[in-house]
């Protein structure tokens, strides 16, 4: 009993030093992201404002809001800056209690879905947003000045970060779900109609009500699924191979 309550104490000492590491780490890139806070917004805004019309500016119609919105975008920047090396602590403090085949699988997922989050986020602000925009302002009348205001283009872009960059994780929920034996590549063939529906469905529910971004959603999500089909194939027949030679149907990574 002695040794299972020094043994969690540890844990919580180690889980403990690795959440102030990571804090510290997050403080520090937070310094130049807060110093440069103003081009950040004026970068996020940027697919924005080349879609609205001559002269039009973006508007606060809080009284601190123009403070504070650059500085989530710092603090947003600043995570997303150390993603990686709070990723890796969590790999050190979990690695120790998994399997030797465990431990080849689980980094990849790791550094593959932080990649494919990071690479949705980039698909919807270089693709995504120039074509909402464009989409949108062709719409609008011309009697209409516009005017955005910054909290409100702060929550819209951020919510469809959210939504592309979980999106995008979907080759690695495909590969997970193969992995514990939920499912099999034949029954993702078979669902492939289901699936493409329930995409479409997601997409006009996440994305503003326009065919432009729940389109941009919904393609790359179904192109994602077959991706994921494709690696889970070729987990299958890594399964396979020492079933037919003998030596077990455990999968070794």
């Amino acid at each position: 009993m002695q040794e299972n309550e020094e043994t969690f104490l540890s844990h919580l000492v180690e889980l403990r030093q690795r959440l102030v590491r990571c804090l510290v780490v997050f403080a520090l890139a937070c310094a130049p992201m807060l110093y440069f806070s103003a081009e950040l917004y004026d970068m996020l805004a940027m697919p924005l404002m080349a879609n609205l019309p001559e002269g039009a500016r973006m508007i606060a119609t809080g009284v601190i809001t123009p403070f504070l919105i650059p500085v989530k975008i710092s603090f947003m920047a600043a995570f997303v800056a150390v993603l990686p090396f709070i990723l890796h602590q969590v790999w050190a403090f979990v690695a120790p209690g998994l399997y030797a085949h465990e431990k080849r699988l689980a980094l990849p997922l790791v550094v593959s879905s932080t990649l494919l989050f990071v690479a949705g986020m980039l698909f919807c602000y270089f693709v995504v947003f120039g074509g909402v925009f464009r989409f949108i302002a062709s719409f609008a009348p011309k009697s209409i000045a516009v005017a955005p205001d910054i909290e409100a283009y702060f929550n819209f872009a951020l919510g469809m970060f959210l939504a592309f960059g979980l999106a995008f994780e979907v080759p690695v929920v495909v590969v997970v779900l193969v992995l514990m034996g939920i499912v099999n590549v034949e029954q993702l063939r078979e669902w492939r109609g289901y699936v493409i529906v329930g995409i479409f469905v997601i997409a006009a529910v996440v994305t503003p009500p326009d065919v432009v971004s729940q389109i941009a959603l919904a393609v790359p999500m179904c192109l994602l699924y077959e991706v994921g089909i494709f690696f889970g194939r070729g987990i299958e027949k890594r399964r396979k191979v020492p079933a037919e030679t003998g030596t077990g149907a455990e999968f070794k990574g």
